[in-house]
């Protein structure tokens, strides 16, 4: 079986699978489940075009890896056959352990499971299925290999899964202000004492990259509507959660049935395989049909938010820049109580509060480094000589609050 294929990315053009291998992991079922999962959650409730999958991403993320790889040994550095072969499994695999609806669900089910670390276990079970051939691949995941480039364009700052995210989610959403210039950055990477580092030209197109990093979080992943809709089904699932755990029966299927009927630890992941095979059997059909379900269950919390999410009635949200005082927050608890006739324990799910916050480069984290003329490797903070980078790198925080229409 020829298992080099060629597929027709709509943000790259033909990208070619370039080994046996990484063919094989792609058809893996642990892979070919994130063809179930969106990209971005609710987003196509404001976007309507934005409904590409996990799948897609880390296809493009695989292409950009292998373009980064080919930048690099062009200029010199020595990158064999296996190391070139693990780093694209890594980037391939690292959104594996995604769980339904992107990042929307993460602690509704689960007890701070973090979605890397299920990628790193679903790549160490791979490994062991192929028989030890994920080695190289998951030492580069992890940041244990003895070549630290290799991890940062896997995970960085600047990686092949930020520049493709940036590029896939810019073009689904229509946002073209998002695109972050990934070609002409990835021909200015180059490498300096194993380190990832740019070359002095390319600090205005990291500029731009990091100004469309702003710019999509507050104009597509944070934005105000898409935030309600997220929060809502966060919401609904914990509702759905909590009265499982109380004994009322919750429609659902085997596998989220499992998760809302108990608590489930990182710890308890690691231990006990049966959790991860019933993990990547969940993607968003169970989410969405869970939701249908529960429209009509006799709980009024979790029959109006499931009814309202499935009807894109969403929840009324407000921002502010400072958190909203107590004496706001009883007015609209005691305004959900009048209306719906609930308790005003009940009547504080259906008022959710929050943070929105975000910064473009985090100058604390692991830099995004410059290798000037001279020879010298500087942050780019300060081989600037623009004052962007260090206004980008200023956290931006903002508050909310969402509650239903029906009470204004």
């Amino acid at each position: 079986m020829n298992k080099k294929k060629i597929f027709n990315d709509p943000v790259y053009g033909f990208v070619t699978i370039p080994t046996e291998f990484l063919f094989d992991l792609i058809e893996h079922r642990y892979f070919q489940r994130l063809r179930r999962i969106q990209q971005l959650g609710l987003t196509g409730f404001v976007y309507p075009g934005a409904l590409h999958t996990r799948f897609h991403h880390a296809l493009g993320a695989m292409h950009l890896m292998s373009l980064a790889l080919r930048t690099l040994k062009d200029k010199g550095v020595k990158i064999s056959a296996a190391e070139g072969e693990a780093a694209m499994a890594a980037i391939l695999l690292h959104d594996v352990g995604h769980g339904p609806l992107s990042h929307a669900l993460e602690t509704a089910i689960f007890q701070d499971v973090p979605h890397e670390q299920l990628s790193l276990f679903l790549m160490q079970r791979l490994n062991a299925e192929f028989h030890g051939k994920l080695s190289l691949a998951i030492s580069m995941f992890d940041g244990t290999y003895g070549r630290p480039f290799f991890h940062q364009l896997v995970s960085s700052q600047l990686d092949m899964d930020r520049l493709d995210y940036l590029n896939r989610d810019s073009f689904y959403t229509g946002v073209e202000e998002g695109r972050p210039g990934a070609d002409r950055l990835i021909k200015m990477l180059r490498v300096h004492d194993e380190r990832l580092v740019l070359e002095e030209k390319a600090v205005y197109s990291v500029e731009n990259f990091l100004v469309s990093r702003r710019l999509m979080y507050w104009q597509v992943y944070l934005h105000k509507t898409v935030t309600s809709a997220e929060q809502m089904v966060i919401r609904v699932v914990q509702r759905a959660r909590d009265l499982a755990r109380r004994g009322v029966e919750v429609p659902a299927n085997t596998c989220l049935g499992y998760f809302l009927g108990r608590a489930v630890s990182l710890a308890e992941f690691e231990k006990d395989e049966k959790i991860l095979s019933h993990f990547v059997e969940l993607d968003d059909y169970d989410i969405w049909s869970a939701i249908k379900s529960w429209a009509s269950h006799p709980d009024v919390v979790l029959s109006y938010l499931a009814k309202s999410i499935l009807h894109r009635n969403l929840l009324k949200i407000v921002l502010a820049p400072e958190p909203f005082d107590e004496e706001f927050r009883l007015g609209i608890r005691e305004l959900i109580e009048e209306k719906f006739k609930l308790s005003p324990e009940e009547a504080e799910l259906l008022m959710i509060p929050g943070r929105l916050s975000n910064s473009a480069y985090n100058p604390s984290g692991e830099p995004i480094e410059i290798l000037t003329k001279k020879g010298d490797v500087v942050n780019v903070m300060e081989a600037s000589d623009l004052p962007n980078i260090r206004a980008l790198s200023q956290r931006v925080e903002k508050f909310y609050i969402c509650y239903p229409k029906e009470i204004v």
